[in-house]
């Protein structure tokens, strides 16, 4: 399910004068892996700009090397 499927299935419910937005568990899931997905998308569109602002160069766009990340994310 996509988050757009997940946003269009929320129902709304009113109880003591508060308005509630009522979903599955499952498509609040749907919703936190959209969004975070949109978040990874920007924050790829922003790497691949100071690339190109950088022509190229990952040195020069600040890019750490793999060998440098990689025991931090293991």
């Amino acid at each position: 399910m996509s988050g757009i499927d997940a946003l269009q299935s929320v129902r709304f419910v009113t109880k003591d004068g508060k308005r509630f937005a009522v979903v599955t568990a499952e498509n609040w899931q749907a919703l936190i892996d959209w969004l975070e997905d949109v978040e990874d998308i920007q924050i790829a569109r922003e790497a691949f700009a100071k690339l190109r602002a950088a022509n190229g160069s990952r040195r020069k766009a600040r890019w750490r090397r793999w060998s440098s990340v990689e025991d931090e994310l293991g």
